[in-house]
């Protein structure tokens, strides 16, 4: 996880994701519409899988 891509999960949680599947982006794009933090959270937590 770079830290160009942790700014990106703080800034845009769904762009950071983009390149994890559609799956993924639509688990973040949900959360943050749900509220900031939770999808920034979810962003984070999907960065750190391998």
């Amino acid at each position: 996880m770079s830290l160009f891509r942790v700014l990106l999960a703080i800034i845009l949680p769904p762009l950071a994701v983009l390149d994890k599947g559609c799956g993924s982006i639509l688990i973040v794009t949900l959360l943050t519409l749900a509220g900031w933090i939770p999808g920034v959270i979810g962003a984070l937590i999907i960065l750190n899988k391998n």
